[in-house]
């Protein structure tokens, strides 16, 4: 009978016992992480966000040649004046020549372009009455006067005379960039004729001292007209708008987990900078690029990017890829990076501890120059009958760094406490 009334004393404390827990547990405030007040913190200085993309781009000097020798004309023609009017009148002193293949070379930031011109001068036209009275004169004096009257009468029209014309054109060009987004050529050419003459009724006439200024006009009106058009194209700076506009947006940053919260690299291109070309025995190197702020944010932005009324012209350097990122992400962002990493996880994994832990909340805050990482956790113990448990917060202090070779993010000298 006694032995019937310590079990019932005992089973009726127990059950109490297990009653109060349950209780206790289910009247008291549930999902609250309990955090130690912090003091107010001053606002951070501003990071830098200032990054830099410079490439190379590389144009082969073939390819200049090629395009040369599809635009530049392949035959020219003229009238030259009458150099031997006392000797030859109604003279038509006509000229054709035609080049031949481009050939380029390049050095010293000069890029020259040479082609040989061949062609031929002609000249027609009759004596004049000068020479006709001096033609009658000497026949007279061999066969008598009144022959050399007769014959010194016949009016000759039959002169024709050609000669070859021979030489080369070279044409040098020094491109640079202009601030207005233009490509300034500073072309200049010059024309090298063989020495060739040729003789008409008895006088000398020299080839390239009548038809070398008029092949110096036409190549430099040539000139003139392409360096123009090159000049006034808008095609590098209707190109170099389209990238710009290409590189003014947000760009995702995609974890490799499904469920992590998404990132974005906002790039804002502020300059447009340009190393001056350089010209060498194989290409024409030029460095182009920008100069933008970058920053990581939690979701898209739209930025405004207007477009550089000039592009800057820096001195010569290296191409180069370097990226400034400030991570602007609010702490309310960063909670739910960490919830989506712990919460719902029990530990240990496998089980295997005497207490079970499970982490139902998580915050993340500043605390002086570390971060406090506060958990709410509901641990359980698994050894006795009753299944002790409840909930308790966790506070964990630690200092973040980056560690460059694996590129994460740790804390180091952690701090821990339980409330």
């Amino acid at each position: 009978m006694r032995l019937n009334a310590i079990l019932i004393a005992v089973a009726v404390v127990a059950v109490s016992f297990f009653v109060s827990l349950k209780a206790m547990d289910w009247f008291s405030p549930r999902g609250t992480i309990l955090r130690p007040t912090a003091a107010d913190l001053p606002p951070l200085p501003p990071a830098p966000r200032s990054s830099v993309i410079l490439a190379q781009v590389t144009i082969p000097i073939t390819a200049v040649r090629d395009a040369a020798d599809r635009g530049a004309p392949r035959t020219f023609a003229g009238k030259a004046d009458n150099p031997v009017s006392q000797v030859l009148q109604n003279a038509d002193i006509g000229w054709t020549a035609s080049r031949g293949a481009i050939g380029v070379t390049g050095g010293q930031d000069v890029l020259s372009l040479t082609t040989a011109l061949t062609g031929k001068l002609n000249v027609t036209g009759s004596l004049a009455s000068k020479a006709t009275g001096a033609v009658g004169d000497a026949i007279g004096g061999l066969l008598g006067a009144d022959v050399g009257k007769q014959i010194g009468s016949i009016n000759i029209k039959a002169v024709n005379a050609s000669a070859e014309i021979k030489g080369n054109v070279t044409v040098t060009a020094r491109p640079k960039f202009a601030a207005a987004w233009r490509i300034e050529p500073n072309l200049n050419g010059s024309v090298n004729l063989g020495d060739t003459s040729l003789a008409v009724a008895g006088a000398r006439v020299n080839v390239p001292a009548q038809i070398k200024p008029l092949l110096d006009k036409n190549v430099a009106d040539q000139i003139t007209a392409a360096g123009n058009r090159i000049r006034n194209d808008p095609s590098f700076e209707r190109s170099a708008r389209i990238q710009w506009s290409k590189a003014c947006r947000s760009i995702p940053l995609q974890g490799g987990s499904a469920s992590a919260t998404a990132l974005w690299l906002e790039l804002r291109p502020t300059r447009a900078v340009a190393v001056q070309p350089n010209v060498n025995a194989t290409a024409i190197t030029m460095i182009l690029g920008i100069e933008a702020e970058t920053r990581i944010t939690p979701k898209q932005t739209t930025p405004m990017c207007p477009f550089p009324e000039k592009l800057s012209i820096v001195p010569p350097t290296q191409p180069i890829v370097a990226i400034g990122i400030p991570v602007d992400i609010p702490f309310a962002d960063v909670d739910k990076i960490v919830e989506a990493q712990l919460v719902g996880h029990s530990f240990p994994e496998d089980g295997s501890g005497s207490v079970n832990v499970t982490v139902r909340r998580a915050q993340v805050s500043a605390s002086g120059d570390r971060l406090l990482i506060s958990l709410l956790v509901n641990a359980k113990e698994k050894t006795s009958w009753f299944s002790f448990g409840g909930e308790a917060t966790v506070q964990i202090w630690g200092r973040p760094l980056l560690d460059q070779a694996h590129q994460t993010l740790r804390l180091s000298n952690l701090e821990l406490a339980v409330e």
